[in-house]
């Protein structure tokens, strides 16, 4: 049995609502919820959250479970393990066991239903493995980075500042938009960036981190130029 998690927590400090801001129309979480129904890989779609509004507005929009999360878990410096861990835990308590889980973020507009089939598919077809999540690459080799000091600038690798870009290793980041994973690497806290994950690579215009509202703006003008296009 596979389900969703989606943590959506109502105390949004620098963007008011961000869950369920309208984003191109839709309230943002809209985007999470359908990806996760037009990949057909789930028996439930769960939202956690300690917020009414957003579980009537994922209710509307089809998820099929809301959890509640405690206070403990919807302060500013609680991390996404503990919240799966305690909606598995929650789920599998009032309804039966699970075998995959797929926490996605509420944040995800760029997500798509492909992704997290290759996701899953990946994951199921090598036994070894823990999680699969999604990752891009820098749009800058991060080899040839600068810090400011002392007033000016210097290079954080001077040996790989007059190296061609092509030369350097090409490097990924995490791209903030699902993590399936085995229900027990979840249950025990297994670290996610490890050998036992399998990156599944997105290119970098289906990727935007929404924490500001400047990230806000760039990501609908991404998501009206890319997708709606």
């Amino acid at each position: 049995m596979n389900i969703a998690v989606i943590p959506a927590r109502g105390g949004s400090k620098r963007i008011k609502h961000k869950n369920i801001k309208l984003f191109a129309g839709k309230p943002l979480i809209t985007y999470s919820i359908d990806a996760a129904i037009n990949s057909r890989q789930f028996d439930e779609i769960i939202v956690s959250t300690d917020s009414p509004d957003i579980a009537k507005i994922a209710r509307e929009c089809g998820a099929t479970q809301i959890i509640e999360r405690p206070a403990n878990l919807a302060d500013d410096f609680t991390g996404t393990t503990p919240v799966i861990q305690h909606a598995i835990k929650e789920y599998e308590r009032l309804h039966q066991a699970v075998d995959f889980v797929c926490c996605i973020y509420a944040t995800a507009p760029f997500l798509s239903a492909d992704y997290l089939l290759q996701g899953i598919n990946q994951l199921k077809q090598d036994g070894q493995k823990q999680y699969a999540f999604s990752v891009t690459t820098f749009d800058f080799p991060i080899q040839r980075a600068i810090r400011l000091a002392a007033g000016g600038v210097e290079p954080i690798d001077s040996s790989k500042m007059g190296k061609r870009s092509q030369d350097l290793e090409e490097c990924y980041h995490d791209a903030g938009q699902f993590y399936w994973g085995r229900k027990e690497a979840f249950l025990a806290g297994a670290h996610t960036f490890a050998h036992h994950s399998i990156p599944v690579i997105l290119p970098r215009y289906l990727v935007q981190d929404i924490d500001t509202p400047e990230d806000w703006q760039r990501a609908e003008l991404m998501y009206k130029a890319y997708i709606e296009g």
